[in-house]
C-alpha cells in the first residue's frame, strides 16, 4: 500500500513530464524548488523555435500551479553535507549538483522526494526520502 504524504517536492525529471495521477498518489500537495525553476529556464533557450514554445508553455503552467520553495541558508549547508556523503560513496558530486539541491531543498523542508531518476540520489537514500515513479 502506497503511503500518502501531506506534502512532497518534485524533481525536476517529474515536472517535464508531469504524472499526475501518480504524484497524487503519492502525496497530497507537491511543490517545486527555485533550482527547478532554473534548470527549466536554462532549457528555454534552445534554436528550435517550436521547442521553445512547449517548453515555454511548460514552465508557465509549473510556475502558476506551484508556488516554488527557495533555496535557502539550511539547504545550503545540507547540499555541502550531500556532495561529502556522495563522494564518500565514490561518486562525484559535481555532475549531480543540480540534483544534490533539489534534496537538500527536499531534507530541509523534511518532506519526500518525487523522482522519475531514482540513481540519481544514489548515495543519499539515508538523508533523504525519495519516491521514485514512472
Amino acid at each position: 500500500m502506497t503511503r500518502l504524504h501531506e506534502r512532497a517536492l518534485l524533481d525536476t525529471s517529474v515536472v517535464i513530464d508531469y504524472p499526475a495521477s501518480a504524484v497524487a498518489a503519492h502525496a497530497a500537495t507537491a511543490a517545486v524548488s527555485t533550482i527547478t525553476l532554473a534548470e527549466l529556464s536554462y532549457g528555454l533557450h534552445t534554436d528550435d523555435a517550436l521547442v521553445n514554445a512547449a517548453r515555454e508553455q511548460r514552465y508557465h503552467w509549473i510556475t502558476t500551479t506551484f508556488d516554488p520553495i527557495p533555496f535557502d541558508t539550511r539547504a545550503a549547508r545540507i547540499y555541502g553535507a550531500l556532495c561529502a556523503t556522495v563522494r564518500a560513496v565514490g561518486r562525484d558530486p559535481n555532475p549531480r549538483r543540480f540534483d544534490l539541491l533539489i534534496a537538500a531543498v527536499a531534507v530541509a523542508l523534511g518532506v519526500p522526494l518525487i523522482t522519475r531518476d531514482e540513481a540519481d540520489f544514489t548515495g543519499i537514500h539515508e538523508s533523504l526520502s525519495i519516491i521514485a515513479v514512472r
